[in-house]
């Protein structure tokens, strides 16, 4: 029998006796293209492109924060986190519950 443990609270579930949700998340960089105007489609830009090929081979590459630029991930919830994951699903209300004396 397979069993899988709830990525929130740790409950273990059965996976044919008890109710499981799965949550899929994908992460990747937001790409917002520049408006295409009539000139841009009149240019002819193999030169521009072939010129910053020529660049990038030259020079050395970019310097790497060492994340991904996509990541994608699954995680299991037991009924009850799966019910605070969909009123909160980014922690925000969590994070603000934190008050810290000013001592």
């Amino acid at each position: 029998m397979q069993h899988f443990t709830c990525d929130l609270c740790g409950k273990r579930m059965r996976a044919n006796d008890d109710r499981r949700y799965v949550v899929r998340v994908e992460v990747y960089a937001a790409h917002d293209p520049d408006e295409i105007t009539d000139d841009d489609l009149d240019q002819d830009h193999m030169d521009a492109l072939s010129e910053m090929l020529d660049d990038s081979e030259a020079s050395e590459p970019a310097a790497d924060d060492g994340l991904p630029c996509y990541k994608k991930m699954n995680f299991d919830l037991c009924p009850e986190c799966q019910k605070r994951f969909l009123r909160d699903p980014l922690g925000k209300e969590a994070a603000q519950k934190f008050h810290f004396s000013e001592n």
